[in-house]
């Protein structure tokens, strides 16, 4: 059996692989510190945004919720809010109506992109007026 310092290093590895991060993640004191011969792993808290792409990741749901995606059929940029009826629920980086998209028409949008959108936002609602 691998120490449990180990084994929690190999979770946190898998969960950033798949985009989640839980903060508090480690090895439970108490336990760790017992002469148990299995240490508790302490999961901790985490936010809501984290809690539904961790579930998600779970589900085994393509892309996962909280990612952002490029939907290849028209190129917009978008983040996956949820999965209903074979379908993924994709909405604007920079918020508005969301829309209906099959898994297999989206692939990772790039960070660059992505940030490129969201500065576009920005730099549309703080325009002075002439």
């Amino acid at each position: 059996m691998r120490p449990t310092e180990e084994v929690v290093e190999t979770l946190r590895s898998a969960l950033r692989g798949a985009g989640v991060v839980l903060p508090s993640l480690c090895v439970d004191p108490v336990t760790g510190a017992s002469d148990e011969p299995f240490a508790l792993v302490e999961l901790g808290r985490c936010n809501v945004r984290v809690a539904e792409r961790l579930a998600s990741v779970v589900r085994g749901e393509r892309p996962p919720f909280g990612t952002f995606v490029t939907d290849v059929r028209d190129g917009r940029i978008g983040e996956v809010r949820g999965h209903v009826g074979g379908v993924v629920q994709v909405r604007p980086v920079v918020g508005g109506k969301e829309w209906d998209c099959p898994p297999e028409s989206l692939e990772s949008a790039p960070p660059d992109e992505v940030l490129r959108e969201q500065v576009r936002r920005v730099n549309e609602t703080r325009r002075l007026p002439c």
